[in-house]
């Protein structure tokens, strides 16, 4: 774009924060005096809701004891499945599609287990090779489990660039021998984010199953699987959707799929009035639910239950917007006071390409990250080999603080700070 119209000034910021919808969210977290977080991709801050909750399911513990699972304001018994319900609409699905249960890649394996039913005919998977590693570890067992060679069953698509994937080259892959497909709806280095309706279709047009990663995408970017048709998806609930850090994950099942019984089981696999009649055959869920295996992790739902009342509130159009809109200012920014410092915006510029987070590249991407968070406690987040992630979120981040981010950086540069760190990460990046 243009930038001959463009207003760098830090009181335009400040304009745009006065204008903000969705500004009286801020308050509902805790934020660091003097600290600039932009790692909401990948876990969110805490809300004081979510403290709450939490308080509320230990006081639970503390004065009904086993009589939790079935008393109290939230009973456990049947808390994974309220909070699939109210998860629902984030993702765009009927309330009992969701639920709430394992992590992302657990999910990943209770879902692939039942999906991919290889044929001598059909037995290959379809994912990326920008994918997130563990789904690719996940799926590589699923092949092994079934006795065939990663190697030659699983198709990783190519990426053109090193950042994006394009959908033509998805498409073009699938093939008669492919059974089942495996994609992020957001790629987690670039922030592209994929046209999942399109590959749906094109897969369900060929007769293949298709499922989707939502980790870096659901609670930034409205979804509708249902109406999509997506197969299956999961995802985790501690980024954008604020549960705390090992949250439990959350999946989705297309109800076409009712009735099937998941390739793993377990306790509570069971449909709930059966579960304690304690026979040896199992009698699953007749929705989403028959996707667990074992009991809830009761403390760690517990602070999603309070993140989920803001969402309810907050509603994902509103953050859809304003996400876009603080992505938007960010590069915009970033092209009009960076340039020539060597970076380079690699997520997509299109508002329907693009996720929740920038996706910044330079060759001394690990040293500015650690200057910004030990010098100007401005929290990024670095992706290997030379990529600085940063998420402004919706429900907390501000425009201003976007403006500051951009004047750190500029700094950085022009007195080359980042020259006195090691090139060398921390063991978590």
């Amino acid at each position: 774009m243009s930038h001959t119209s463009f207003d760098p000034s830090l009181a335009y910021a400040e304009a745009l924060d006065a204008n903000d919808e969705l500004a009286h969210f801020r308050t509902e977290f805790y934020l660091k005096l003097g600290t600039i977080y932009l790692d909401g991709n990948s876990l969110g801050l805490m809300s004081k809701r979510s403290e709450r909750t939490l308080m509320e399911l230990i006081e639970s513990w503390k004065e009904l004891g086993i009589d939790g699972w079935t008393q109290g304001k939230y009973p456990w018994f049947y808390l994974s499945e309220l909070l699939g319900e109210r998860s629902a609409s984030i993702v765009g699905a009927d309330p009992d599609e969701v639920i709430v249960t394992g992590s992302t890649t657990s999910n990943l394996h209770v879902l692939a287990a039942t999906f991919f039913t290889p044929s001598p005919t059909r037995n290959k998977i379809i994912a990326t090779e920008l994918d997130f590693p563990s789904d690719i570890y996940a799926l590589q067992s699923q092949l092994k489990l079934h006795g065939l060679d990663p190697d030659e069953h699983l198709i990783r698509i190519k990426s053109r660039d090193g950042r994006l994937i394009e959908e033509e080259d998805i498409i073009a892959a699938m093939t008669d021998d492919v059974a089942l497909i495996v994609l992020p709806t957001v790629l987690y280095r670039s922030g592209q984010l994929l046209d999942i309706e399109r590959l749906t279709k094109e897969a369900h047009a060929r007769g293949i199953l298709i499922g989707f990663d939502g980790c870096h995408s659901v609670g930034a970017v409205p979804h509708e699987f249902s109406k999509w048709g997506v197969d299956f998806a999961y995802w985790c609930n501690y980024k954008y959707l604020n549960s705390g850090p090992g949250g439990v994950g959350g999946l989705y099942v297309n109800r076409k799929h009712f009735g099937r019984t998941p390739g793993l089981t377990g306790w509570y696999s069971s449909r709930k009035d059966k579960q304690f009649d304690m026979e040896h055959a199992l009698t699953p869920a007749e929705n989403a639910g028959a996707f667990q295996l074992g009991t809830p992790h009761v403390l760690s739902l517990a602070p999603f239950i309070g993140s989920l009342e803001i969402f309810a509130e907050a509603t994902m159009e509103k953050l859809r917007r304003k996400s876009l809109a603080l992505t938007r200012y960010m590069m915009d920014l970033i092209a009009h006071e960076l340039d020539g410092m060597g970076f380079t915006i690699a997520n997509p510029q299109e508002d329907h390409r693009r996720g929740g987070h920038v996706s910044l590249e330079h060759e001394e991407a690990i040293r500015i990250c650690r200057t910004l968070k030990e010098e100007h406690h401005l929290i990024p987040d670095f992706r290997a080999p030379n990529i600085i992630r940063l998420a402004p979120v919706a429900l907390y981040n501000t425009y201003g603080e976007v403006w500051q981010c951009v004047q750190i950086l500029k700094q950085i540069m022009q007195e080359k700070s980042y020259e006195k760190y090691e090139n060398k990460r921390g063991v978590v990046a």
